[in-house]
């Protein structure tokens, strides 16, 4: 017989603090369930539970009657555990649990999971949101469950919602001084004799540079007791990476107990293996039927499988270091330091440029202030060799920079294929370590490159980049996409140009890359630049059997560079440097990202600046707070950036586009001309030109330089002509900008217009285009309202059709004038006579002003409908001689 009951809310056996505070939880969110403790629990686990068990609401299996389940909430656990009276094809299970679900997944099943350190942080949010409280003692033991999984939030699987969860637990009563005690609770006399054993079993494995124990031993005589307390403590004395630790128990069963201390270690591998499970830094398994060796034996096969290859030398490096000679000057080492802003250079023999030591700023400060200037950088450095190899790992880095108190590590070549490996090919910071661990959380979210550039590029231009990216191996030359190139590339926009920038030297790659598969070379020494131009034959070599059409028929490489302003506002000093150095010169953190191109690193994102945050976030963020008195133009740079990918710049960068905007008079009207010009360029020009006269840019460059509404009106107008095939092809190849330019000047008193074009160093062409505008709208302006076409034509023959262009988009296609203007360039301007003024002097008449004027005449009559023919004409014509004596 049985007593109906709908809902039971179950965990995994050996249960934990997570483990046993989820199902209190989901009592709370389910009042009509009942929490069913698991047979095994662990012992701290149990004596809060014998404490405070007359205020819980747990119920344990002994005194569990087998009742009629037809719904199960099952939490902190994948696996449903055997339970008298539940059927799993019977029963609906809810599944709330922070591990990974895999091939597990049971499609009759429901399941909330999500990454976060504990299941208790995701059912305390669901708490939160049905506005339910806690007891003090609830309180506590879901922190308990929060504290145990996390570490007391400081394991690596730690995240912001498990912290929020926390304090709001605080909130509600939880006592730290419980959780403190419970947490630490001391090994039984069992638990320490299995300590003691798994200790002195333990064996240590490197793979891939993590350190892994692993340790199997028969358990004591009646142990009865749980073996995660003695893992924990096993993992706090040894601090491993990763640690397994199997036990031979009673029944012929072996227990695994899993745990790692490292992202790069993932456990929960070996216990899926076994038939466990589990999250990557907790997992267990119980082995059935097995010895001890063969289990062990096989846990040591799977351990490359398990761990992620560390960060090596060679991903968070900068190449191409900068050097000082042990013989330089203290004073001439400080101006190199504020020229280019390093923190600390590799010191040099200046006969064998061997390294000899490490120079730092304090170093550099602290003599100045002594008055040692004029000595050699050779009596205050650390003297010394301390180097990596850019296959070492980045752990080797970290070991060295805190046993030799370096911040940084000077670099050598890898000694393979004979290379020379006492050459000095780069540096790694303390810089690089700290952003490196704290990118380390947003790997899993980083995008798969190598995906977006097959989805984004041409065929063609993929195969390319594989085939210059192996030889840019083969060379041990860094390639790179980056900038605008990446970043378009990341909003899924196809780009229009794929050049490349090359850590080593650009010229070089190119002429290798012509060597291989031909075609010509122009490059630029004093630059660093080179273009390699292509033909149809040689996109075939470099991606066979793919169409060619429309590619690019030349790539420009350029050389990765470091810059340097002398002065505010002054063009840079530009020098070789590494690729960080290379995108730290430029303006915004979006424009900051790149992707390696060569050999293995095809794909790898680098992102030293924050970029794809601000990127995923739509925000346009200056690079660094001098941005803007280094290179005022970044200002209209910033609002072009910021309306063509409808972004927003970020708070603090509006703060310092404010505080520069003075700046913009020391600069050239040249170069703020090119950059208003590229901003007419764009789509979104309106709202280009209304934003920078929001951030006040345009008065600052002149007063007289305003937007207004009509201005506005304007461009739409000539956005209207220029769609119009007769109107667009008066510019040809011309880009637009000029309309747009002169649309802007026009409303402005004419003594305005030409101090603005006088700022900006508007080209001498550009400024009588605009005087002649302006002249024709005044001559437009007296144009009589029934104006025949004789007297259009009159009125605008003597301008150019650019000039007409503005004309009209100033005037609007739409009205009278602008009709009239409109049918002169499409149906007036080219309407000739038959007859010439050669014609007219062979008939007899003299030559003077009087040819000219019937000339007029006659084309005046063809275009008012006069006459309609040559026979027409010549009648006209006799008719105008006789009625004019004068003719003759």
């Amino acid at each position: 017989m049985y007593n109906d009951i709908m809902l039971l809310i179950l965990t995994h056996e050996n249960a934990d603090f997570d483990a046993v505070a989820s199902q209190l939880a989901a009592h709370k969110l389910y009042p009509e369930g009942l929490p069913l403790l698991s047979w095994r629990v662990n012992r701290n686990v149990e004596q809060f539970l014998t404490l405070y068990w007359d205020t819980l609401p747990f119920l344990r299996p002994v005194d569990w009657h087998r009742k009629r389940v037809s719904r199960v909430v099952l939490v902190d656990t994948l696996v449903l555990p055997s339970v008298r009276g539940i059927r799993a094809d019977k029963v609906h299970v809810q599944v709330i649990d922070h591990h990974e679900v895999g091939s597990e997944r049971n499609k009759l099943w429901s399941y909330h999971t999500e990454q976060v350190g504990a299941t208790t942080t995701l059912l305390v949010e669901m708490l939160q949101a049905s506005g339910l409280g806690l007891s003090a003692n609830e309180a506590t033991l879901l922190l308990l469950g929060i504290h145990e999984d996390t570490g007391s939030l400081v394991y690596d699987t730690t995240t912001v919602r498990d912290a929020r969860a926390s304090a709001w637990l605080l909130e509600e009563g939880a006592r730290l001084s419980v959780v403190r005690r419970f947490l630490n609770i001391t090994l039984s006399d069992q638990q320490q004799q299995l300590y003691d054993r798994l200790q002195k079993a333990a064996v240590w494995e490197n793979v891939e540079g993590q350190s892994i124990v692993l340790s199997a031993v028969d358990a004591p005589p009646g142990f009865d007791d749980e073996i995660s307390a003695v893992a924990h403590r096993l993992r706090d004395t040894m601090a491993p990476d990763g640690m397994f630790l199997l036990v031979q128990l009673k029944y012929n069963h072996v227990q695994l107990v899993a745990r790692s201390g490292s992202d790069h270690v993932d456990v929960s591998k070996v216990a899926r293996a076994l038939g466990g499970g589990g999250h990557s830094r907790a997992a267990a398994a119980t082995i059935m039927d097995r010895e001890l060796p063969e289990v062990q034996e096989q846990i040591i096969g799977l351990l490359p499988s398990i761990v992620k290859p560390m960060a090596k030398v060679s991903q968070i490096m900068s190449y191409g270091v900068q050097t000082l000679p042990a013989d330089t000057k203290i004073f001439e080492a400080a101006e190199e330091m504020k020229r280019w802003g390093h923190e600390g250079y590799p010191v040099v023999d200046k006969a064998t440029n061997e390294l000899v030591g490490l120079l730092t700023r304090r170093m550099v400060d602290r003599a100045l202030s002594h008055q040692m200037g004029d000595l050699p950088i050779s009596q205050i450095m650390r003297a010394g060799r301390v180097t990596v190899r850019p296959s070492d790992s980045v752990d080797l880095v970290q070991r060295l920079m805190i046993r030799e108190g370096w911040g940084q590590i000077p670099v050598l070549r890898d000694g393979k294929d004979g290379a020379d490996e006492s050459k000095l090919i780069g540096i790694v910071t303390r810089t690089d370590l700290i952003n490196l661990m704290t990118d380390e959380a947003g790997k899993e979210r980083e995008p798969d490159m190598r995906q977006v550039m097959i989805s984004s590029l041409s065929p063609a231009v993929w195969g390319m980049v594989k085939a210059v990216g192996k030889v840019a191996h083969e060379m041990e030359m860094p390639l790179y996409f980056v900038g605008g190139l990446v970043r378009d590339l990341l909003l899924g926009k196809p780009p229009y140009d794929v050049d490349m920038v090359v850590e080593g030297n650009a010229i070089k790659m190119v002429r290798r890359l012509q060597s291989l598969f031909g075609g010509e070379t122009r490059s630029h020494a004093q630059f660093g630049t080179a273009k390699w131009l292509l033909t149809p034959e040689i996109w075939q070599l470099l991606a066979p059997g793919i169409e060619v059409d429309g590619l690019p028929m030349d790539i420009d490489f350029v050389t990765a560079r470091t810059e340097f302003y002398v002065r505010p506002s002054a063009l840079p000093e530009v020098e070789q440097g590494s690729i960080k150095l290379d995108l730290h010169r430029r303006d915004f953190t979006i424009n900051t990202l790149a992707v390696r191109l060569d050999g293995a690193h095809l794909g790898e994102l680098l992102d030293f600046y924050g970029g794809l945050r601000d990127l995923e976030s739509n925000l346009v963020r200056v690079l660094h707070s001098l941005s803007f008195v280094d290179d005022p133009t970044r200002i209209l740079r910033a609002v072009r950036l910021e309306q063509r990918l409808d972004f927003n710049i970020e708070s603090r960068t509006v703060e310092l586009i404010t505080a520069a905007l003075p700046l913009l008079d020391r600069v050239t009207g040249e170069r703020i001309r090119n950059e208003l010009e590229m901003c007419l360029r764009e789509p979104q020009r309106i709202s280009m030109m209304a934003r920078l006269a929001e951030i006040g840019a345009l008065a600052q460059i002149h007063p007289g330089l305003t937007w207004q509404t009509p201005i506005a009106q304007t461009f739409d107008q000539a956005e209207e002509v220029l769609e119009d095939p007769v109107w667009s092809g008066v510019l040809a190849d011309e880009s637009p900008a000029f309309v747009y330019f002169a649309l802007l000047l026009l409303p402005m008193p004419p003594i305005v217009q030409d101090e603005v074009m006088a700022r900006l160093k508007v080209r001498k062409a550009t400024r009588e285009d605009v005087l002649s505008t302006r002249t024709l709208l005044e001559e437009l302006s007296s144009l009589p309202k029934e104006a025949k076409p004789s007297q259009v034509v009159s009125a605008l023959r003597n301008y150019q059709s650019r000039v007409l262009l503005v004309a009209l988009a100033a005037i609007g296609p739409d009205s009278e004038v602008g009709l009239k203007i409109d049918s002169y360039q499409r149906n007036w301007r080219e309407v000739r006579t038959s007859l010439n003024g050669y014609d007219l002097l062979d008939m007899g008449l003299q030559a003077g002003p009087q040819i000219g004027i019937l000339l007029d005449r006659l084309l005046a009559a063809r275009l008012d409908g006069e006459i309609h023919d040559d026979e027409g004409e010549q009648k006209l014509l006799k008719i105008l001689i006789e009625s004019n004596p004068l003719a003759n």
